[in-house]
């Protein structure tokens, strides 16, 4: 019987929770289940006969104090809904054992081929695109049907995991990142360098990882990592500054000028102070509209003329991204300048981005960076090729002006790009359609 003796050695917490509302106020037998405040579900059936009631006054509880125990470990959040969502790559795949062919996974025996998702305590579901996709047979169109099953299910789920083939992911995920503004749940991007049914895989891992991830909430039931991420080998990364660096290690991604958002190691330690803020009770806006109109020029001592005004010169190109060197400089032959300079005339968005893989674009530290400025050229700060290719193709799908578009790019929106040095929190993200 709880009396003032039964809290004795019981901890402090569990003496706070005995004297919740839902146990100091009277109820009727067999009242189940209860609500906690906060949504979470109160696990317990209350079975209250009259010969244990607590006072003759027919008021009060009868529980043990090892039963009060339990029930203060019950009262937990609802299990977590994720949708894995299965768009193609390695790591959907199995080998025949006859054949021994690579073949994609029925996605609706993941859980015998993944026995260990049922340890998660989540609750997971899946969807797959017919047929999976090669990765590096990725187009925009399969951008926007991603997005769409994101938006679709968004209400649904508290999170989502997207299977994806390596080659393109840092593409994908930085793609993502732009279409989806005031999100305030996880979109975890994983993929393995060997098939889930290898021996030797890092499927298994990669996968069961993300899906924690994209499961867990902190102290105060919010999603710890309310952004686009992507996980791979021990490091979960903010999606737009990633980069695929190896075709045949585990390790195959890294994000160079920004801090990994968690370490999975023998427990997941989430680096808060780098995540973006969950933006919970904003309405979730959706814009997959890209215009493939862009391309990549990439520098190198020696590149012609013929090379630079074939790409220049596509007569419907809207936008370049041009890798340079260290932190922005180009040749200053009159003919590269002049081509340059007529591009920008027709309208064409130009974004100088570093073929280095750390550091930025500082176009007011050498001559060669000042005059490509004055010519015209964006600043992409530390932002990668991909993320600034997949923001330019983002951007002009919008519909914008040039001039829109080249002032939008100089402008961190989902985290992508630092303004200075300084490693920069995710605090807010900015709102292309707000001023």
């Amino acid at each position: 019987e709880v009396t003032s003796q039964s809290y004795i050695g019981i901890d402090p917490k569990l003496y706070s929770f005995l004297h919740h509302p839902i146990f100091c106020s009277p109820t009727s037998p067999k009242k189940s289940p209860a609500k906690k405040p906060n949504g979470g579900i109160l696990l317990l059936s209350l079975s209250v006969e009259n010969k244990h009631r607590g006072d003759g006054a027919g008021k009060g509880f009868a529980f043990a104090p090892l039963m009060c125990l339990q029930l203060h470990y019950n009262m937990v959040a609802p299990r977590a809904s994720i949708l894995l969502v299965y768009t193609g790559g390695t790591i959907g795949m199995l080998e025949n054992p006859e054949t021994g062919a690579l073949e994609p996974l029925d996605f609706n025996y993941l859980q015998d081929n993944v026995p260990e998702l049922r340890l998660l305590g989540c609750d997971i579901s899946s969807v797959e695109f017919q047929p999976p996709l090669d990765s590096s047979a990725i187009t925009t169109e399969h951008w926007v049907q991603l997005a769409r099953v994101i938006e679709e299910n968004y209400d649904k789920y508290d999170g989502f995991v997207i299977l994806h083939g390596t080659d393109t992911m840092a593409y994908t995920a930085s793609a993502l990142s732009f279409v989806f503004e005031g999100l305030a749940k996880p979109i975890v991007f994983t993929g393995s360098q060997l098939p889930v049914g290898k021996l030797r895989t890092d499927g298994k891992e990669n996968l069961i990882t993300a899906i924690e991830i994209a499961a867990a909430r902190d102290e105060a039931g919010r999603p710890r990592v309310p952004e686009v991420s992507l996980f791979f080998e021990n490091y979960l990364m903010r999606g737009n500054r990633t980069s695929k660096i190896s075709a045949d290690q585990f390790s195959a991604f890294e994000s160079y000028n920004y801090p990994h958002l968690a370490y999975a190691g023998i427990e997941i330690r989430y680096h808060d102070a780098v995540i973006a803020n969950a933006h919970m009770g904003r309405t979730l806006s959706v814009r997959p509209y890209f215009d493939p109109h862009v391309a990549v020029l990439k520098l190198f001592p020696g590149i012609t003329r013929e090379v630079v005004d074939a790409v220049l010169s596509v007569p419907s190109l809207r936008g370049v991204v041009m890798e340079t060197f260290g932190s922005g400089n180009a040749p200053m032959m009159p003919w590269f300048l002049d081509a340059l300079r007529a591009a920008v005339a027709r309208g064409v968005v130009i974004v100088n981005v570093t073929q280095c893989v750390t550091g930025y674009v500082d176009m007011t530290r050498y001559e060669t960076g000042v005059l490509l400025e004055k010519i015209g050229l964006v600043s992409g700060r530390d932002a990668t090729t991909e993320a600034a290719l997949t923001k330019l193709m983002y951007l002009l799908g919008q519909g914008f002006s040039s001039e829109e578009v080249s002032r939008l790019m100089a402008i961190p929106l989902r985290g992508e790009m630092s303004l200075d040095q300084e490693m920069e929190g995710f605090s807010r993200e900015i709102s292309i359609y707000r001023r």
